[in-house]
């Protein structure tokens, strides 16, 4: 179990406390010694061994404690979505899988994790300087924690998602493991790394379908250069198009309810007024934690609509409003999303959050993550109709986002995808910790690589049995289900 959270670890680099002598930092020899001998305390084959813990709570029990903390009437389109199939099911089982990973084995090895990096969490994202990049897109979970926690999370995704493709679980689990092989490689590859190389490594997505074209079938080479495309339309102008109607002259974000509903008809006259007074003051507060020159930028557009909106499966029935703002005129449109932030689900297995503001925490993981972070990303605090306070983080709606669509993968296909997931990883991971011992614990062989092929089929079984458990909670009437929207 983890102690203490990376913040708080690694210290700052040559800082030492008042009055100390200076030392020297650890050498890179020294580094991947500390890794080797974590091997000692954690054998790399210890991954591959999963059991549910004696005093593992019950599933439905870990959902429903977090869905008394969502609003009550989403919360039963939060148990149709995860009802819908396995995968749906893990996608939104993230504390579950928490509980699971601070039960098992962990390295000591400190890294910031995303701590929910299942395979559609890496996607087509556009960058401040308009590149299209492959990178991880959700940090609500970002804690920092054991390298490998996010590696098993990420493992057992491609099992769950062969499954449900159809794939045997010999073809599955060798997914597995050249994904697991691509992240071992990586992060032994960022070792030999300066501190620069590795900061400014990235994923340039026209670059990458240069390098595995040739490893891919002609319908999905033509399939992935279509997603190419379309991610780049997804921004703020085709979501302009996309949500908003005009009314009576004016440019107003369309119904759609329960999944887009507009405050003019979410609430009251009085309670809107108060909630819509609010939620301006959220978007004026935030840009303090704004760069200078992006907070220039923010201050040329007005807000002009704000609506509720119904997020991705793990975080459905959380708060999540979206502003419409206009710029020079009607066709200048920026679309914001404010998204409330909770304590990580890793919290409780690791240590105290660094942070006064959960928003900020997801922030700061995000940008110690990506390559490139959202030009609008920040955070700040809200007090509700309710008079609680909630932490939310913004950023925009649609930036060039493009997302996998494992359904319509062959076997290698979602090989080449995982390489690449595990690569993305690694480099992620190398950013934040000791990527030369960690490195060092992996080694040149395969063993950890098999590991995690067999934890991954382990665990798609543990969560098949999850799955059910939710189904047969939505039968007895243990839960309410909504699968309608």
């Amino acid at each position: 179990m983890v102690t203490e959270p990376a913040a708080r670890t690694g210290g700052q680099p040559g800082r030492t406390p008042p009055g100390a002598p200076p030392t020297a930092p650890p050498s890179a020899q020294e580094r991947a010694r500390l890794g080797r001998a974590a091997r000692a305390r954690v054998p790399r084959s210890a991954h591959g061994e999963f059991a549910p813990a004696a005093d593992r709570p019950d599933p439905v029990a870990v959902i429903e404690a977090q869905s008394a903390q969502r609003v009550t009437e989403l919360v039963p389109v939060r148990y149709g979505r995860m009802s819908e199939s396995p995968f749906r099911f893990y996608r939104g089982a993230a504390a579950i899988m928490a509980t699971d990973l601070g039960a098992g084995p962990s390295t000591g090895l400190t890294v910031q994790l995303c701590g929910d990096a299942h395979l559609l969490n890496f996607r087509l994202l556009g960058s401040p300087e308009r590149n299209l990049l492959f990178d991880i897109n959700d940090f609500d979970e970002t804690h920092p924690g054991p390298f490998e926690w996010d590696v098993k999370r990420l493992a057992a995704s491609l099992v769950i998602a062969g499954r449900e493709n159809g794939l045997p679980d010999a073809e599955s689990t060798a997914v597995v493991r050249a994904c697991v092989q691509s992240y071992r490689e990586a992060m032994r590859a960022f070792a030999e790394l300066g501190n620069l190389d590795v900061w400014y490594a990235k994923a340039d997505a026209y670059r990458l379908q240069a390098a595995v074209a040739g490893r891919l079938a002609k319908s999905t080479r033509k399939r992935l250069t279509a997603n190419l495309a379309r991610a780049r339309a997804r921004d703020s102008l085709q979501a302009f198009e996309k949500l908003t109607e005009e009314v009576d002259g004016r440019r107003r974000i369309t119904a759609a309810p329960p999944l887009i509903t507009p405050l003019a008809t979410l609430l009251p006259d009085e309670e809107r007024a108060v909630l819509e007074e609010e939620l301006r003051d959220l978007l004026d507060r935030y840009a303090r934690t704004l760069a200078t020159d992006r907070r220039h930028l923010l201050r040329q557009y007005r807000v002009v609509d704000m609506a509720r909106k119904v997020v991705g499966v793990g975080s459905v029935g959380t708060r999540c409003w979206i502003a419409l703002l206009l710029g020079r005129d009607d066709g200048d449109p920026l679309f914001l999303q404010a998204k409330e932030a909770q304590a990580s689900v890793l919290e409780p297995f690791t240590g105290a959050c660094a942070f006064a503001n959960q928003g900020e925490r997801v922030v700061a993981g995000q940008r110690l993550m990506q390559a490139a972070s959202d030009l609008f990303l920040g955070w700040e605090r809200v007090t509700g109709l309710d008079g609680r306070q909630r932490d939310f983080y913004v950023r925009q709606l649609r930036d060039w986002k493009g997302i996998a669509q494992p359904a319509l993968m062959t076997r290698q296909d979602l090989t080449e995808f995982g390489r690449l997931c595990g690569w993305t990883l690694a480099r992620a991971h190398a950013r934040s910790g000791d990527r030369i011992a960690i490195a060092g614990y992996l080694g040149r062989g395969d063993a950890f690589d098999r590991a995690l092929a067999r934890f991954a089929t382990s665990y798609a079984d543990q969560n098949e049995h999850d799955h059910q458990a939710l189904l047969s909670a939505v039968r007895s009437g243990r839960v309410a289900a909504r699968s309608d929207v």
